[in-house]
């Protein structure tokens, strides 16, 4: 999940209903038994690790771009991930984005 603008913050009670429309969300694909797992990404202490090993402090909601969480789906397919993907309570937001991957299989290839 993607947030464009991370400047922007909601007022409390818009952070009930989008995280309301989350669950609910989430709980949809759930009741196909097809989430394994989820959760947001906080800002509070992260780090970033540079490739010259300097570690700062972030990131932070000012940059152009943060990803705000993930869930992992069980699907058949890309597309089916995607169609779950559109049902996201995130898109709301203008600019915010969902990106659909697959992942990784441990056979000394991926």
């Amino acid at each position: 999940m993607r947030h464009e603008d991370g400047l922007k913050v909601a007022s409390p009670e818009q952070m009930q209903i989008w995280m309301k429309q989350t669950m609910d969300w989430i709980g949809g694909i759930a009741a196909q038994n097809k989430f394994v797992s989820g959760t947001g990404l906080p800002f509070e202490y992260a780090r970033v690790v540079r490739s010259n090993k300097v570690v700062t402090n972030g990131p932070f909601g000012e940059i152009k771009e943060t990803i705000g969480g993930f869930i992992v789906v069980r699907a058949d397919s890309v597309d089916e991930a995607v169609e779950f993907a559109k049902g996201c309570p995130v898109l709301q937001g203008e600019g915010n984005s969902m990106e659909v991957r697959k992942i990784a299989k441990n056979d000394g290839v991926h």
